[in-house]
């Protein structure tokens, strides 16, 4: 298996024409207590964490750790994408397979930032791990999410349920 940390870690910013994608810091800690407290983005994932929960667990400074970068417009937060290795996942299919994840808060939804970060984060992705898999799982529910998944030129490989839901599972193999 080979180690997503095998570049340096963190990498420089990754620059895109609109976001900075980097390692978290103490600046994006409200931010992401908001995007995982949002009932909007918990909708996709069965249901938002409670608030004060995600105050008291989340470090000053938010975890850093090979794969997960933080998504700025400018000075503002707006998401996160991550890429980890799935070692524990509802489908066989995935594990021990890359797996791309992203977030964003729901005022940057609809302006294509998802598909720019996440792009990026694959591009970095084809450097540090070139011809490494990489899958994405979504619920069908999410027809944004499975738009994304297309675009970005992930295949179907199953549909499965999971967290009370359909779930959709996609590989990209370049």
């Amino acid at each position: 298996m080979i180690d997503l940390a095998k570049g340096a870690w963190p990498p420089a910013p990754i620059e895109t024409d609109r976001l900075v994608l980097r390692a978290p810091e103490a600046r994006d800690r409200s931010a992401l207590v908001e995007l995982f407290a949002s009932p909007e983005v918990g909708a996709h994932l069965g249901g938002p964490r409670p608030r004060a929960e995600i105050e008291r667990s989340m470090p000053g400074v938010p975890e850093r750790r090979p794969g997960r970068f933080v998504v700025a417009l400018g000075s503002a937060t707006i998401g996160q994408v991550t890429l980890t290795r799935a070692v524990e996942h509802p489908s066989p299919a995935a594990v021990g397979k890359l797996d791309l994840g992203y977030l964003f808060l729901p005022h940057a939804w609809g302006h294509g930032y998802a598909a720019e970060a996440c792009a990026a984060a694959l591009a970095w992705r084809a450097a540090v791990l070139p011809g490494e898999p990489v899958v994405l799982t979504t619920r069908t529910a999410n027809v944004r999410s499975m738009r994304l998944a297309a675009r970005l030129g992930f295949t179907e490989v199953e549909r499965f349920e999971a967290y009370g839901a359909e779930q959709w599972l996609g590989i990209l193999l370049e």
